[in-house]
């Protein structure tokens, strides 16, 4: 392209990129930085751009470089499986058709407060950092494939896509070795991460993400090298992290999730070492944690939803410290398909104990055993019924004595306004009506007096009781007795 062939705006760019200048059109005619007038006097052509970039003049000892801020770009910028040596800056210009980088080899593209249709870079492989801050892109962004040295940027860009099926922002098999830069992010439509490698942090805090009713993020077996970071995002769809490894936290402070009748987040089969859901409003649909492994689990009672999934779920420590009874309504909600999970209840115990509180760790394990008589048989829920009215499944011992004590003052009450007949009344003891009672309600002690008489009618009757009533007392204190040893 010969340099007598360009208008006046495309030789400023022409002379400008064998130096590496800036060239600035922002301000003529006093606009401003948001574009005002696109008139020809700022208004370069895609072709004369491509011609720069893969066969632009060079001067020496000088580093050539585009970059242009506030142009209007015509046509088809478009440098598919192209390798460029010079630095890409296109700030707060206009694209009217989407560029294409699909395939290519770049140093640096900077596309920062610039208007696009779209952006097609997928597969392609950037030495240095690819930055959209502030970029408003009204169609699909393609990235799929893509491998970044540095960081993507993202921050406070709003990206609309089309409606359709495909994801507004394509960023499967994404490779960064540095950060995802994304606060402030705003998107009408899913993004994809499926199989992408962040090597530093995601940071999707204050971002706004919406796609009712569909995904709205779809990462499975994203892997995050170090944290991912979403305080107060405000997503209206299904966020679904499934398989995804995260070394660091996740952090979902203060968001809000919402999506009624469906998967608010799933979070299943994952790897993290922190997971973070506190503050803001209730979680709106399900929560779905199945088999996934977590070190710390910082999750809030009043941030729960009204159906979680938490089948083969682990954690080391959960917080923030909260009463038995408030944490117990999160292991009711769970309608996974087997009818009774007791990995749930022992994961629960042992995050109690390993804090010192024995006293909700006991409840857990009761909670457990009642969920657990639902189950069973009628038989077995009638067994049961007796062990949780009587010790408390044995996790509540004391039980034992007061209905010991209660039965014995009753026998003994009784017994003393009928003696039972001796059998042989030459050889018998002295009647004694409380060690009498003892003798029935304690299976293993003998006081002597139990063979020693024969009570007749109503107090035969009432004898048989306490034997019956003493059996079952030893049988759960045994039992409590057992569960506790094994415990320790």
């Amino acid at each position: 392209m010969e340099i007598n062939e360009l208008t006046p705006a495309e030789r400023r760019v022409w002379r400008a990129f064998a130096t590496g200048a800036t060239v600035d059109f922002r301000n003529r005619d006093g606009d401003g930085d948001d574009g005002g007038e696109w008139g020809a006097e700022r208004t370069v052509r895609a072709a004369v751009l491509r011609a720069l970039l893969l066969n632009g003049p060079a001067e020496p000892e000088e580093v050539a470089a585009l970059k242009v801020l506030g142009a209007r770009i015509t046509g088809e910028l478009d440098l598919r499986y192209a390798v460029v040596e010079q630095v890409i800056r296109l700030n707060y210009c206009r694209f009217e058709e989407t560029p294409r980088f699909a395939g290519a080899q770049l140093p640096y593209l900077n596309l920062r407060d610039s208007v696009l249709p779209g952006l097609a870079a997928a597969r392609a492989r950037i030495d240095g950092s690819l930055r959209l801050t502030r970029c408003r892109i009204g169609g699909q962004v393609r990235l799929g494939g893509t491998q970044i040295s540095g960081a993507l940027f993202l921050d406070h860009a709003e990206v609309t896509g089309d409606g359709g099926p495909l994801p507004a922002l394509a960023l499967n098999q994404l490779s960064v070795d540095d950060d995802l830069c994304a606060r402030g992010l705003k998107v009408r439509g899913m993004i994809r991460l499926d199989g992408a490698r962040i090597a530093g942090s995601v940071d999707l805090e204050e971002a706004e993400l919406s796609h009712p009713g569909a995904n709205v993020v779809q990462a499975e077996a994203l892997e995050v090298g170090a944290n991912l970071v979403a305080r107060r995002l405000r997503a209206t769809g299904r966020i679904d992290l499934r398989g995804a490894r995260v070394p660091g936290r996740i952090d979902l402070l203060d968001c809000t999730l919402a999506n009624p009748g469906g998967t608010a987040l799933r979070a299943s089969s994952c790897v993290i070492g922190e997971l973070w859901l506190r503050k803001g409003a209730p979680v709106e649909g399900m929560l779905n944690l199945r088999a996934t492994e977590i070190g710390q689990l910082n999750l809030a009672p009043e941030k729960l939803p009204d159906q979680v999934r938490l089948l083969d779920l682990t954690y080391t420590f959960l917080t923030p410290h909260a009463p038995a009874e408030a944490r117990l309504p999160m292991l009711e909600r769970d309608d996974s398909f087997t009818p009774f999970d007791p990995h749930a209840y022992e994961q629960l115990t042992a995050a109690y104990r390993r804090t010192g509180d024995d006293t909700s760790a006991r409840r857990v394990q009761l909670a457990k055993q009642r969920r657990h008589r639902r189950t069973l048989p009628w038989y077995g829920r009638l067994w049961g019924h007796v062990q949780d009215v009587t010790v408390g499944y044995g996790f509540r011992p004391l039980r034992a004595g007061v209905w010991l004590l209660s039965l014995l003052a009753a026998g003994s009450l009784a017994f003393a306004h009928h003696h039972p007949a001796p059998l042989k009344p030459g050889e018998s003891p002295q009647f004694d009506p409380v060690f009498y009672t003892l003798d029935l309600l304690l299976p293993v002690i003998s006081f002597g007096q139990e063979g020693a008489f024969a009570p007749t009618g109503v107090y035969r009757t009432l004898s048989y009781i306490l034997i019956v009533t003493g059996w079952i007392l030893a049988t759960t204190v045994v039992t409590g007795v057992t569960r506790t040893v094994s415990r320790q």
